[in-house]
């Protein structure tokens, strides 16, 4: 262990060039007691934790690792314990004769290398881990491994040594619901979701286990395969946090959990459906403090945005965000209402269910099991007074009538409804039953959009375009394209080679002409080629704009299976 080395962490920030000595000092003045140097200058924007490792690892000549690759033993865990390695943010990973091997975000913190040697008896090597890694690998592992082994649930070759205690363990009443190994199993499950900044949790059974997967950046991962005898256990606790039915274990269900993880607010919406393996359950997670709230944080370049802000400042008129399940239509929505929230505006939203609660809007779930659908609620919102509304989807002729006539006696309609591209929308609510020349009447614009990968930007290589790509690039209008990204993988990333989301989006403006089109029951095509010569812009030609400024890569283009 190198005590003797003189350097301190602002030092090599410095030489490294990542931080100013000016910086070092104002941080230094401002940090609050007792604060690293490290963590201040995150705090106050000056640098990355990924920054600072790499730094790091190029001025110590340290290894960066990627701990989501990395396979943790228990007799390693063994070693340190969970409130050590949380308060001192190191990692030990592995054994090498008596060398232990910890990951750190700091490996000039002596004073803990040197407690980790006292405390195991061992030399330390370092190897060099983002804090949000060591916390998520915490998490993951010692978090996972104390509540499994509460459960009775060891390495996969003892399990069926166990089955009969795992049968036993989770019959018996729970003497103390905070300490019940079934409770800690949920709360380690939502813990590491927040941490991976999933979107959703899937619990997944199978014949004689159950899987727990995420979803992150659209994709799902197997994080666990679990004994299959603990899932009505766990399916039960699940349900008694969101209010369901614990009896029913035919019928699918609903519901909602508010709670905090780690002082974060986090919205998870629970869906439980039986099949013919057991019960399975999603939950959305929504982490209210990372949810974009301005239009501004959507992905739109400028021109895109003009157009969009133009849409929605009009005071009447019906705008619709359209795409799959999935492509970002709701977040579209609330950006949209948090630009228009005004004190002088009535604004009412109608959805199914309440997403995410906004200050001064006025929001109502449906209720279908009391008939309090879209279209009943519809009718008694335009008894309010409203001057703006937003109706969670147009899926039937009900709901889309209400929603011109709204529209047609003065107030801005928002709503979203599933159709593969702007155009499309328009034969969409004319085959719902609305007569042409209402729907050029009453439409003002209509959003498409979908969600893509962004490349990460710690390990992305750039390199010059395939032929193919090259030819997908110039039937798009685009020439010369010397350079794109291509993903690669680290730490950073979790060896995905994407890290985030961004949309690409296809803004079509009811202007005159295009009204005029509709009103005659002009075809698609037509309507479509009048809609680019005004600056209408494909989903596929938005996309290929993103990887031309390397925020995503071709293979995340194709992938949404456009022309």
């Amino acid at each position: 262990m190198p005590k003797s080395n003189p350097k301190r962490l602002g030092d090599v920030l410095v030489e490294e060039g990542v931080v100013t000595e000016d910086d070092i000092n104002e941080v230094l003045r401002r940090r609050e007691k007792g604060e690293k140097i490290g963590e201040a200058l995150i705090r106050f924007g000056y640098c990355t934790d990924s920054q600072i490792v790499d730094a790091l690892s190029d001025s110590l000549g340290i290894k960066r690792v990627n701990l989501g690759m990395i396979f943790v033993d228990d007799h390693v865990l063994k070693l340190l314990d969970e409130d050590f390695v949380t308060k001192a943010k190191i990692m030990p990973i592995n054994i090498t004769g008596r060398r232990l091997v910890i990951a750190t975000n700091d490996p000039l913190d002596f004073p803990t290398l040197e407690n980790v040697r006292l405390k195991t008896g061992m030399n330390v090597e370092t190897v060099l881990a983002t804090k949000n890694d060591i916390e998520t690998a915490i998490a993951r592992y010692y978090g996972f491994t104390k509540t499994l082994k509460s459960l009775g649930i060891e390495a996969e070759k003892e399990k069926q040594e166990h089955e009969k205690f795992y049968e036993e363990l989770i019959s018996e009443p729970e003497a103390d619901a905070s300490e019940s190994p079934i409770i800690q199993l949920v709360n380690q499950i939502l813990l590491t979701a927040v941490k991976a900044e999933a979107s959703d949790i899937h619990i997944d059974p199978t014949d004689i286990e159950f899987k727990i997967r995420y979803r992150i950046d659209g994709v799902l991962t197997t994080e666990r395969m679990l004994p299959k005898v603990v899932l009505p256990k766990l399916i039960s606790r699940i349900k008694v946090m969101s209010h369901m039915d614990i009896t029913d274990t035919r019928n699918p269900q609903d519901g909602r959990i508010k709670t905090v993880i780690e002082g974060r607010p986090v919205d998870l919406r629970i869906s439980t459906l039986p099949t013919v393996r057991g019960e399975k359950a999603v939950m959305r997670v929504l982490d209210l403090t990372r949810d974009s709230k301005g239009i501004d944080r959507l992905g739109l370049n400028e021109t895109e945005q003009q157009r969009f802000m133009k849409l929605i400042k009009r005071p009447n008129g019906i705008v619709l965000v359209s795409g799959p399940t999935g492509s970002g239509k709701t977040t579209s929505l609330y950006a949209c209402l948090d630009q228009l929230n005004d004190p002088e505006d009535n604004i009412i939203t109608v959805e199914d269910p309440v997403e995410i609660e906004l200050e001064g809007i006025n929001q109502v779930n449906v209720n279908p099991d009391i008939d309090f659908t879209f279209a009943n609620a519809l009718r008694s919102i335009l008894r309010q007074d409203p001057d703006i509304m937003m109706i969670g989807e147009i899926r039937d002729v009900d709901t889309a009538q209400i929603s011109v006539k709204a529209a047609l006696t003065g107030h801005l309609v928002l709503s979203t409804i599933h159709t593969n591209s702007a155009v499309k929308t328009i034969g969409r609510l004319v085959d719902m039953g609305i007569d042409p020349f209402l729907v050029a009447s009453s439409l003002s614009g209509i959003v498409a959009q979908r969600l893509v990968r962004k490349v990460c930007p710690v390990c992305a290589k750039t390199e010059t375009p395939s032929e193919n790509e090259q030819e997908i690039f110039e039937k798009n209008g685009f020439e010369n394209i010397k350079k794109v990204k291509r993903a690669v993988g680290c730490s950073s990333c979790n060896n995905k080679g994407y890290k985030g989301r961004t949309a690409v989006f296809e803004i079509l403006d009811v202007n005159e002409r295009i009204a005029r089109m509709i009103s005659n029951n002009e075809k698609e095509y037509d309507i479509l080629d009048a809609a680019r010569e005004d600056g209408t812009r494909l989903l596929v030609e938005a996309g290929l704009d993103k990887v031309r400024q390397g925020t995503t890569t071709v293979e995340e283009i194709l992938k949404l299976g456009l022309d």
